[in-house]
């Protein structure tokens, strides 16, 4: 019988402790929120590899790369999302099920991509320009990503998200690619920052580019995806909020505050404008 394709929703959750043993590994110590491994990606003696038990997402120490169940997969068998999601249908194992064949399918945004490299093109650089964004930092955390939808050809800047879709920006477009998801930087860090858009992240760096060593990064992508956030604050210490400050962006504040007494909004010091970028742009 054909087996029904396992979305990254679904992939997602399957247990990376599950998976490691499945494939062979065997944890060295084992706590309450977290499970050490010797690193599956690389020799070593002592363990260096934690996966938190909690976000079920994994970090290798001695690589300074983490992420959720298919990022491994990815790494571990150099393989595309899509062939990562093939490998994990074939484990049966972990908390998934597959979809029931009268489920609606999900809503496909009809971007197809085509060409992902660094970026490159003037015209997406004169527009980081006009944004008052640093061109390095752009570089280190988004792409240049070509692009068709239906007949009509494009590109952009793109920040590839934790599922394998991308947020797309140029000066005449907004939009993003199947399947839409937050974005996870991890640097091994205690702090949390939690972003709402690509913009946002590129603003706060460039205007404080030592963070991008010091703190971890979650780019909503769209503060619907609050809930699926809250999870991933279970395993800091401290977590500041870099929102809008328009409704949506404050009720996500809110909600943000309330759920987790870690959190501080540190929205205050562009109070006066509706987000990070609109900050820098009126004060660069």
């Amino acid at each position: 019988m054909k087996k029904e394709k396992l979305s990254c929703e679904i992939a997602r959750k399957i247990s990376i402790v599950k998976a490691l043993e499945f494939l062979g590994h065997l944890p060295t110590r084992n706590s309450e929120k977290e499970v050490w491994f010797l690193s599956p990606l690389r020799s070593e003696t002592q363990a260096s590899f934690k996966v938190s038990k909690t976000l079920n997402c994994w970090y290798d120490h001695g690589l300074g790369k983490g992420g959720n169940c298919i990022d491994l997969i990815c790494v571990l068998s150099k393989v595309s999302v899509s062939d990562a999601l093939a490998i994990l249908a074939q484990f049966n194992i972990g908390n998934y099920e597959p979809p029931k064949p009268q489920q609606a399918k999900a809503k496909e945004s009809g971007i197809v991509i085509r060409q992902v490299k660094p970026i490159q093109h003037l015209a997406l650089l004169a527009y980081l320009n006009s944004r008052k964004i640093n061109p390095v930092v752009a570089q280190k955390f988004c792409r240049e990503v070509h692009y068709t939808i239906k007949d009509k050809y494009g590109f952009s800047i793109g920040l590839k998200n934790n599922c394998g879709g991308w947020e797309l920006r140029n000066k005449y477009f907004k939009s993003s690619s199947s399947p839409k998801d937050l974005k996870w930087i991890t640097n091994g860090s205690q702090n949390l920052i939690v972003l709402e858009g690509m913009f946002d992240l590129l603003s706060l760096i460039t205007v404080y580019p030592n963070l991008k060593r010091e703190a971890d990064f979650l780019v909503l992508n769209s503060v619907a995806f609050a809930d699926r956030a809250l999870p991933y604050f279970d395993n800091y210490e401290f977590i500041e909020l870099y929102l809008d400050r328009d409704e949506a962006g404050r009720k996500t504040t809110a909600l943000f505050l309330n759920e987790n007494s870690k959190c501080i909004d540190k929205s205050e010091f562009y109070a006066d404008e509706k987000d990070l970028n609109a900050w820098l742009m009126k004060t660069n």
